[in-house]
């Protein structure tokens, strides 16, 4: 567990906007190079983009595009000194197209030569050994421009079977990210026969995600805006129809846009994911920014647990690890396994062990509210809002005193 603290603290730091489908080819020297280049091509964020690696270096592309059209983006790498690594730029010049960016990796960690790259136009100058969030940063970030507002993270919640409260888990970590953090939030039902958030939020709008992913032609950032339901000042909800008048069937990407378009404009989004397997259930899972599993207390579950955990972290290998919580923990009279052996499964602890509560979750549902509106102050409500600092980097609002607070505390005590 230890060994896997500091990548998971790195990817939790770290947001980077996906790709846009884009062709790329790298052209290596080394084979650790190559090596990490093709582990980037196979991150989730490079999952749009077509990536293509050849050996040899400059000399190789210069050879290559001679008589051939250059991708979106070269990625070349050098182990020579300064001077021939500008002397193989500029004979790349006389066949590089138009719009084309190049990314340069080399061994010299050397001002002067950095200026001259940037002379002639080199995008991108990394030195040596390059690993594989290096590299899927430097081609993401070759399409974000430097004045663009920070992409919206998405967390994607989800059963770990039917039943186990997975979308009143969601629907009130969004609430509490938007109402203790302050943070613009949108909560997507991707549920479309059954969702349940319009009820949980008292929300019955016209259009909800139906209408996106039945029209992909007209999805952009406007057209979703259209679409989503105020809940408070900073959530909106994206609902789902919850009729049976058609049916609801998939492919693998059909969310993709929408998704594309809450990235560009919210700063979090979250996702109730129904607890199905399919192509675009679990394309969803593998592209969010965070995952958190909801489980109750019983074989099936743990079971499910262990494998999605198991899939999602082999799928995501440069994020952080997905994450779990115990829901409807101490039903009376029902035998139940212990979240110590769900941590010994998983090799990881719950977020979260929240309990069995059918007056306090029952009262809530049937208002259409959510727990902290019931009690603000119950311990569940605080729940809530810990999974929703955790899941969004963010710290507890009660936790961060002024100077003066802390002055007065300093004096009073």
């Amino acid at each position: 567990m230890a060994e896997d603290a500091a990548p998971m603290a790195a990817a939790s730091e770290e947001h980077i906007a996906p790709a846009p489908r884009v062709s790329v080819q790298a052209f290596c020297e080394n084979v650790d190079t190559a090596a990490a280049v093709q582990a980037a091509g196979e991150d989730r964020r490079m999952a749009k983009a077509h990536l293509r690696i050849q050996m040899g270096g400059m000399a190789a592309a210069v050879e290559a595009y001679q008589s051939a059209p250059t991708p979106n983006v070269i990625i070349l790498e050098s182990e020579g000194r300064g001077d021939e690594i500008l002397s193989a730029l500029d004979q790349l010049a006389n066949s590089c197209d138009a719009g084309t960016r190049v990314v340069v990796i080399g061994s010299m960690n050397d001002v002067t030569l950095y200026r001259e790259l940037v002379k002639r136009g080199v995008s991108d100058y990394m030195i040596s050994p390059v690993d594989v969030l290096q590299v899927v940063r430097a081609i993401c970030g070759l399409y974000s421009a430097p004045d663009a507002k920070p992409v919206g993270r998405i967390i994607a919640v989800v059963g770990a079977k039917g039943g186990v409260g997975a979308s009143t888990v969601a629907h009130n970590i969004a609430f509490s990210i938007a109402r203790d953090l302050s943070l613009d939030a949108v909560v997507t039902d991707l549920d479309l026969a059954f969702g349940t958030a319009g009820l949980d939020f008292n929300q019955d709008p016209p259009q909800g995600i139906a209408e996106a992913v039945f029209s992909p032609d007209r999805v952009d950032t406007a057209f979703v805006d259209r679409l989503l339901a105020k809940c408070t000042d900073h959530l909106n909800l994206l609902a789902a129809p919850a009729t049976l008048d058609r049916v609801y069937d998939f492919g693998a990407e059909a969310f993709e846009s929408i998704f594309d378009s809450l990235r560009a404009t919210v700063p979090c989004v979250v996702l109730d994911v129904p607890h199905q397997w399919t192509g675009w259930t679990k394309q969803t899972l593998v592209g969010a920014d965070d995952v958190l599993i909801v489980a109750a207390p019983d074989l099936a579950n743990l079971r499910n647990t262990k494998n999605m955990y198991d899939f999602l972290k082999t799928a995501r290998p440069n994020d952080r690890l997905p994450r779990y919580c115990l829901n409807q923990v101490g039903v009376p009279k029902r035998p139940e396994i212990k979240a110590a052996d769900f941590a010994k499964a998983l090799e990881r602890e719950p977020m979260a062990i929240i309990p069995f509560e059918p007056q306090l979750f029952g009262a809530a549902a049937n208002n259409g509210q959510m727990i902290a509106e019931i009690s603000a102050s119950h311990k569940t409500a605080e729940m809530f809002r810990a999974l929703a600092c955790d899941l969004t980097g963010r710290a507890e609002p009660s936790k961060q005193k002024s100077g003066l607070q802390t002055l007065i505390e300093k004096i009073l005590g």
